[in-house]
């Protein structure tokens, strides 16, 4: 199993041209995302996001938090951990909390979905966005499945 990990992040006129901004910031705005629950298989590799084919179906794991409050700060976060028979993904977000905490949230909660499978962590990693809202604005952070079906030549 190959995934990417990617982050975005900007403003729009609505909350949903935020989100939709955001989203082609992090390189997938162009397609269908699905989101799907947080598991990976065993020794999962982690790619560079490709050129993705317009409007295909993406497998994802998506954190994201829009915000129309000037001055706050938003943060979404996803965290991966990759062990020998699998691996799992957590997602989240917040707004005004602390970007530290998010982030050590995020790892504590992957780090206990691998104990409770009995897999030891081989990579970890953490990824967040984060940015304060001028008037309307948009974060996130995915995980995406990749496939060859959804890849552009």
């Amino acid at each position: 199993m190959k995934i990417a990990i990617v982050c975005g992040k900007d403003e729009g006129p609505t909350k949903l041209n935020a989100f939709d901004n955001a989203l082609s910031d992090a390189g997938i705005g162009d397609v269908n995302l699905i989101k799907v629950s947080s598991m990976l298989s065993g020794n999962t590799e982690i790619k560079k996001l490709p050129k993705l084919k317009a409007g295909a179906m993406v497998n994802c794991v998506l954190s994201e938090v829009t915000s129309n409050t000037p001055g706050d700060q938003i943060t979404a976060v996803v965290a991966v951990a990759i062990g020998n028979k699998l691996g799992c993904v957590v997602e989240t977000s917040g707004i005004n909390k602390n970007r530290k905490e998010l982030l050590n949230k995020a790892e504590l909660m992957v780090k206990y979905m691998m104990e409770k499978r009995d897999v030891e962590i081989k990579d970890l990693i953490v990824k967040e966005s984060t940015t304060t809202v001028k008037n309307i604005a948009s974060v996130v952070s995915s995980v995406i499945y990749l496939n060859e079906d959804i890849i552009e030549e």
